[in-house]
């Protein structure tokens, strides 16, 4: 983990350009996804360092007790082959080397990454720097994996593996269900941990919008357009009391 963030930081001034390229997503924002990625796969190497994420519990013997009680130990273990789907919206901190990769890597388990057509060239970039992490460390050359292609089709494909044994998502509310149901539907179901969209309503108190109007649409409009429009919090719904100062506040936006 520690390998794979340095070698996507060497990368960085060949990622940058070319995540901006697919995204249009802002200079700044991207370079400050790329850290944020680092930091994550960081953070969870520190945990694997720190081990007591694997709730390691240990109840001793003892032969003369009656009936005698045996020495019984438990511990959390990988669940297997990890198949993660990377988000659109974010070329790289919920993507081939985002979060759910790290966190899979983290406990052990091995990752298919199933890269976004909408970044496929950044996410192939990422996936060969973590090739160079894998290879310098020694660890087995398969142990991340890395495929494009449609969704429907691909990814259809890869949560219905028989060697599949977990699905990482982030994305629209549709494709999650899609996979959790592709998943369940399977002679033996594995867990789904997706995030998936929201309408983030936000309400506005009466008020409020009649004191505040001209300032609250202007943090309204940022929120929107944040990230080009393309942030998970962007605000999906406006409750509000029908009145001028509402006539006002939209007017304004």
């Amino acid at each position: 983990l520690l390998e794979i963030a340095a070698a996507i930081e060497e990368a960085r001034a060949t990622l940058v350009p070319v995540a901006h390229e697919e995204s249009n997503l802002p200079l700044v924002r991207i370079n400050g996804e790329l850290t944020r990625t680092t930091n994550q796969l960081k953070m969870f190497a520190g945990l694997i360092s720190e081990g007591s994420w694997v709730e390691a519990a240990i109840d001793t013997a003892n032969p003369e007790r009656t009936p005698p009680k045996p020495d019984t130990r438990k511990m959390l273990v990988p669940v297997g082959p990890v198949v993660v789907f990377g988000a659109s919206n974010f070329p790289f901190a919920f993507s081939t080397a985002g979060g759910d990769t790290a966190s899979a890597l983290a406990s052990g388990s091995s990752v298919v990454i199933k890269g976004h057509s909408a970044h496929a060239q950044t996410s192939q970039l990422v996936f060969e720097a973590m090739q160079r992490a894998i290879a310098k460390t020694g660890v087995h050359p398969y142990t991340v994996q890395h495929v494009l292609g449609s969704g429907s089709t691909t990814g259809k494909a890869l949560v219905e593996h028989p060697n599949t044994t977990g699905v990482g998502f982030t994305g629209s509310f549709n494709g999650g269900r899609a996979l959790w149901e592709l998943a369940n539907q399977r002679e033996t179901p594995i867990p789904v941990f997706a995030e998936m969209s929201s309408i983030n309503p936000v309400i506005f108190l009466p008020d409020t919008l009649q004191q505040n109007a001209a300032a609250l649409a202007k943090s309204y409009a940022a929120s929107i357009t944040l990230g080009m429009g393309q942030f998970c919090t962007n605000p999906g719904l406006l409750i509000a009391v029908q009145s001028d100062a509402l006539d006002n506040f939209l007017t304004l936006l």
